[in-house]
């Protein structure tokens, strides 16, 4: 199956140079995982899901071990699987400056949000990722960041304007 590329991934790759962790939420099977495989596969970065019985076990009964054997940069899968490893990923977030290190995907669920910002505030960037846009089936995606300065709003004001007049010139406006 082909990979579709999605918009949320330029501004999950914007978030991972500024946090030290990017949490990406959303509903059940909208491509959370995928989308952060995808743009791990130039990295050198260890991917673990929570979906895995053992390492699931590791990670709630000792979280210091999980991450001496899965060691950062990584991508954990289904976090709120594993609350326990949040405590860890602090500790460990304190001790390096270092961007983008912890990549995580759960679901919106409130006490794993709650736990999440309460833990990791200052620290954790966290982003929604939703269903396919019908520009992302259609592979549509703009690769330049919206432009919401006056003179571009001004060209669209301008833009509306003939718009709304179409061939009836002044007499709407």
């Amino acid at each position: 199956m082909e990979y579709r590329h999605r918009e949320l991934e330029r501004k999950f790759s914007e978030a991972s140079l500024f946090f030290k962790a990017v949490l990406v939420t959303g509903a059940r099977q909208v491509g959370k995982s995928t989308m952060l495989k995808h743009l791990a596969k130039n990295e050198n970065r260890t991917i673990v899901t929570m979906d895995n019985e053992m390492d699931r076990e590791l990670a709630k009964n000792d979280p210091g071990l999980f991450f001496q054997t899965y060691k950062p940069p990584i991508l954990i899968d289904e976090i709120q699987k594993a609350p326990q490893l949040l405590e860890h990923i602090k500790i460990m977030c304190d001790e390096r400056d270092e961007r983008g290190r912890f990549w995580l995907t759960g679901s919106q669920r409130k006490k794993l949000m709650e736990k999440a910002q309460d833990t990791l505030a200052g620290r954790l960037g966290i982003l929604r990722l939703y269903g396919l846009s019908q520009r992302e089936k259609a592979g549509v995606l703009d690769p330049v960041a919206l432009d919401f300065s006056i003179g571009s709003l001004r060209k669209c004001l301008k833009i509306i304007s003939l718009m709304y007049s179409g061939i009836y010139g002044k007499a709407v406006l």
